[in-house]
C-alpha cells in the first residue's frame, strides 16, 4: 500500500514538474516572438526614418515610451501604404507628433454632477 502512495505521489511531482517546464518553455517562444517582432519593426524603422529621425525618437522613448510606440505603429503603416514620402525627415516627424499630441487634448471627458448612477 505505502509503494502504491509513493508512486502516485511522484507521479503528481513529476506531472506537476512538466507542467512547469511546458509553462517556462511557452513564456521563452512568447517571449522570442515578441524579441523578433521588435526586431522586424526597427529593422523597418531604420530604413523608413532618417539619422536625425531615429535619434528624435529614441530620445522620446526615454520620456514618453507609449508615445513613441504608438507613433512607430503610424509610421509604418503610413510608410507600407505609401501615404508620408520616404525616407522620413526629423522635420516631417515632428509635424506628426505635433498632430498626435494636438488629438490627445482634443479628447476630453464632460462629468455633469448626477449623471454617473442614471443609467
Amino acid at each position: 500500500m505505502e509503494s502504491y502512495e509513493y508512486d502516485e505521489e511522484l507521479e503528481e511531482i513529476k506531472r506537476r514538474k512538466l507542467q512547469e517546464y511546458q509553462r517556462a518553455l511557452e513564456a521563452a517562444q512568447a517571449e522570442e516572438q515578441r524579441r523578433l517582432e521588435e526586431e522586424r519593426r526597427q529593422e523597418y524603422l531604420r530604413r523608413i526614418l532618417t539619422p536625425k529621425a531615429r535619434e528624435r525618437l529614441t530620445n522620446l522613448r526615454m520620456v514618453r515610451p507609449e508615445l513613441v510606440e504608438q507613433l512607430e505603429i503610424q509610421l509604418i503603416q503610413l510608410a507600407q501604404t505609401g501615404r508620408i514620402p520616404l525616407p522620413v525627415t526629423d522635420d516631417l516627424l515632428k509635424e506628426l507628433l505635433a498632430r498626435i499630441t494636438e488629438q490627445k487634448k482634443e479628447i476630453r471627458i464632460k462629468y455633469t454632477r448626477g449623471s454617473v448612477g442614471e443609467l
